[in-house]
């Protein structure tokens, strides 16, 4: 039995998922889940990455315990997010995350070199503050920039901790708003404009490449080696693969954001597509990934938090169903990103600092709903596509009240069943290295594999 593990790991918890192929079906067995938590230090919000090293590799111990040994392996994560090391190899701390508040301003500032119509016509990609390369502004302003060496998008810094060979890989790349969409390498016109080094940047690996194996420090950890490949390791670009998505196809990748859009042979790098917040991000065989990002399980996840967890998400669920409130707010607002309180900002936004919780419950299912029926309406214009089915995918799937209110919303079928769609996007792509098949072969494996459900309007 030939085993792939995938390391998928999002910003709020990491898991590790054995996969094997057995008649051409695709077998998943979830062997080890762990928190990712922000911390809070000195007013920044930054990652614990030597913690997560550790769960990377308890995680992959695991499998001794198991006897189940994978002969590859490969990590996803979010996206933008990077490590800088310096000439020693020795990590520049702190790892800030992409929630932390450092780069309100920055785009403005990067505005006043390169107009953003100009870095939408070159990278196709929306423009959010936390982008890689609003991100690098603030290094280069503090002048830890001028000590860096190498850049690693986290989940190759993940990688070179395993096996100690340092890539860049292109889907991530493609989300922090270096990459020329067109030319699909970094775009030498932004990193001189913005006198960001060249040398910190790698030519760019695609998913499947094998970077190298596990260390012999990593090994007598782990207890076996394994080759360490590059899937899709943006979670999205995984998660997307793994979707078995038509011309006439959309997809809501549903976790912690929702990332709403439709796979297009070409980027998308028109003034209405900008001006409507769409991201043309990288994908498998170099297909885009036309989307926006939409607040997604985010906002319940701190609802639930805020309450110490007092309800299920399924009893979070029914308290909204039950409630009559449809008003509606901008999921996407600044307020929104990290708040202290999430009820109150959810409130203030509604104009009722005393709305019952089940009434913002109803809130936050009607907002997103009515998000996702713009963004059709948007893609169907913009792409000249008639758009007549709607994938849902990721942990967010599950909620039945969402993909009703979705397909109401939209007046468009939507297909679930595919829940881990990231780690199977990310065993695909070690399947499709190993065995030398195309992406469209890969998605029949995940159409003989599992059974999709229908929601109608």
């Amino acid at each position: 039995m030939t085993y792939y593990l995938a390391i998928d790991i999002g910003a709020s918890s990491g898991r590790h998922i054995l996969g094997h192929l057995e008649e051409g079906r695709l077998c998943l067995e979830e062997i080890y889940r762990f928190d990712n938590n922000l911390l809070e230090a000195d007013g920044s919000l930054t990652w614990d990455i030597e913690a997560l090293v550790r769960e990377v590799k308890r995680g992959i111990a695991d499998c001794t315990r198991l006897g189940k040994i994978p002969s590859s392996c490969a990590i996803d994560t979010w996206g933008v997010d990077y490590v800088l090391l310096d000439e020693n190899e020795k990590e520049i701390l702190p790892v800030y995350s992409y929630r932390d508040s450092r780069t309100e301003g920055v785009p403005e500032e990067i505005g006043a070199i390169l107009p953003p119509e100009r870095l939408y016509a070159l990278t196709g990609i929306q423009k959010q503050n936390f982008n890689t390369i609003f991100q690098l502004w603030c290094d280069k302003k503090s002048g830890r920039l001028s000590k860096a060496k190498h850049l690693l998008m986290m989940p190759e810094y993940l990688s070179w901790r395993l096996c100690g060979v340092m890539a860049n890989e292109y889907t991530n790349a493609t989300t922090g708003g270096l990459i020329a969409a067109e030319e699909k390498t970094w775009s030498h016109e932004i990193l001189d404009a913005l006198g960001y080094p060249k040398d910190l940047f790698l030519p760019l690996s695609v998913p499947g490449q094998k970077l190298g194996s596990f260390t012999e420090e990593v090994q007598k950890e782990v207890g076996f080696n394994a080759r360490v490949l590059l899937a899709p390791s943006h979670d999205t670009a995984s998660a997307v693969a793994a979707i078995p998505v038509k011309e006439d196809s959309m997809y809501v990748s549903s976790g912690t954001w929702s990332l709403i859009g439709t796979e297009n042979a070409k980027a998308v790098l028109s003034s209405d597509a900008r001006e409507a917040n769409f991201t043309n991000e990288g994908g498998v065989e170099f297909r885009f990934r036309f989307l926006k990002n939409i607040m997604g399980m985010w906002l319940f996840q701190n609802v639930r938090r805020e309450l110490n967890k007092k309800y299920s998400y399924d009893e979070m669920m029914h308290l909204a169903m039950e409630s009559t409130f449809t008003e509606t707010f901008d999921p996407n607002h600044p307020s929104l990103v990290a708040p202290k309180s999430m009820l109150s900002a959810i409130r203030r936004l509604l104009g009722n600092e005393e709305l019952p919780l089940g009434d913002v419950l109803a809130s936050v299912y009607h907002s997103l709903a009515a998000s996702y029926a713009k963004a059709v309406k948007e893609i169907e214009e913009i792409c000249g596509k008639k758009i007549r089915e709607i994938h849902v995918v990721g942990g967010g799937s599950k909620d039945e009240y969402l993909n009703r209110l979705t397909a109401k919303t939209t007046g468009l079928t939507v297909c679930t069943g595919l829940l881990e769609a990231t780690a199977t996007g990310n065993l695909l792509s070690q399947i499709m290295g190993e065995k030398g098949i195309t992406l469209s072969q890969a998605r029949d494996i995940i159409i003989n594999t599992f059974s999709m459900k229908e929601v109608t309007p």
